[in-house]
Formats: C-alpha cells, structure tokens, sequence
C-alpha cells in the first residue's frame, strides 16, 4: 500500500495532480476564490464520498483538496506560529474577503512524510466524517461501490473498508501523532473534515484535542485557522 497515495485520495483528485508547486497552488485556493472553495462534493475524493450525503463541505475543493498534505502541513503551521506567539486566536471567518494567507513553508516537523503518520491524517479524516453516526449501511454499501472503481491496490482498499466497516477510536487516531506538531496537524485535518454544527461533532472534536493532549490554546487557533479557510462564520 501507498499511504501518500492514499492520502491524496482522500484529500481530492487535485491533490494527487503531482502538478506544480503544492504550496503555491495552496495560497491561491487560500485567496478568496470563492469558485475553488465551494467546489463541493464533486471535486473532492475519498473523504467527499464520506460527507457527501450529509451535506456539501468546502474542504473537498478548496485548500487542502488543491495543495494536498502540503497546504495540510502549512496551515497547521501557520496556527502553531500564531499560539506560539501568544497571539488571540480568530474563531470566524472575516467579513470582508482577505488578501491571499500567506503560508509559510512547514519546517520538517510539519511535513507529512511519514506511512504511519499518513496514515493517521486519513484516519482523522475518516473519524471526523463519520463522527455524528450518519453513515448507515446503505450509505456504506454505495461508498465500497465508488471505492472498487477507484483502483486501489486491494491492501489499500481494505484499509478503507475497514475503516468504514469500524470508525477509527479517537485513541486509534491519536496513536499516530509522536510529537506535539503532528497531533495539531492530525487534529486540523479532522476539524477541516467538518463543520461542527453538530452536538456530537463539537464534542467528538473536544474529546480528540484531549486524547492529543494539544496544550492549551492550541486547539483554539487551529479551529480559527479552519474557520478562516472554510469561510465558516
């Protein structure tokens, strides 16, 4: 298995592009292109499957979905510079459009090069999507239908029916941050995953930031970072 590859199937097709400059692409999706981010179910991948009949998210066009795990790794970055600096973290989206975010380039301990660590950014993803229960068997029947046509190699899509056949614990998803900037990673992946306007959503997401053991305040910059990039008010 590929966990990379896997990963950009989650994230999108664009992000699997292997096209250009992956952070570039990310600061223009970044930009207030309204276009780019409200691309919608229909441009995004494994996780859209996820998310699709529920209601129609902005991640799957939109920053992450064009910059791929690199975008991932900046953003969460970006949130982990703001804390550091003891700066108020922005929990809504500005009214009026912003310029372009300036993203800057992840250091190492941000870039998502790791299998195992791959791996737990898809299971965040996964676990953020089916937090609330509202994947029921049917709706699981047409997703292993889409994910057959995929043309995934069989350890690869057994991964994923395993993760639909058995949500991924918060403690599965924990397991694959080592250190503290991979846990503020793993845990914007799984706030990008979702809007949580849902009681179970809110606390699934707290319940994740304790199971990371995201020091105080963190978690708080990396949901205004989301809010920022969802355009979520």
């Amino acid at each position: 298995m590929d966990p990379k590859a896997l990963l950009d199937r989650f994230l999108g097709p664009n992000a699997a592009a292997g096209a250009g400059d992956l952070a570039q692409r990310a600061r223009g999706a970044l930009g207030g292109n309204a276009g780019m981010l409200a691309g919608g179910a229909a441009a995004g991948g494994l996780l859209a499957l996820l998310l699709g009949s529920k209601k129609v998210r902005k991640i799957a066009g939109g920053a992450v979905g064009y910059g791929g795990a690199a975008a991932l790794g900046a953003l969460a970055y970006r949130a982990w510079q703001g804390w550091q600096q003891g700066a108020p973290a922005t929990t809504a989206a500005p009214a009026q459009p912003q310029a372009p975010l300036a993203l800057p380039a992840p250091p190492p301990a941000f870039a998502a090069t790791t299998p195992e660590f791959q791996l737990g950014l898809v299971r965040a993803m996964a676990g953020a999507a089916m937090a609330d229960g509202h994947v029921d068997a049917t709706e699981r029947e047409t997703i292993f239908g889409h994910v057959d046509r995929l043309g995934l190699d069989a350890e690869a899509k057994g991964f994923v029916f395993d993760l639909l056949q058995r949500p991924p614990s918060l403690e599965d998803i924990a397991a694959g941050a080592s250190t503290q900037e991979q846990a503020a990673e793993i845990y914007l992946a799984a706030r990008l995953a979702i809007d949580p306007d849902h009681p179970a959503e809110r606390a699934w997401l707290q319940a994740l930031a304790h199971r990371l053991r995201l020091p105080d305040g963190l978690a708080a910059h990396l949901d205004g970072q989301a809010s920022q990039v969802l355009g979520q008010p």
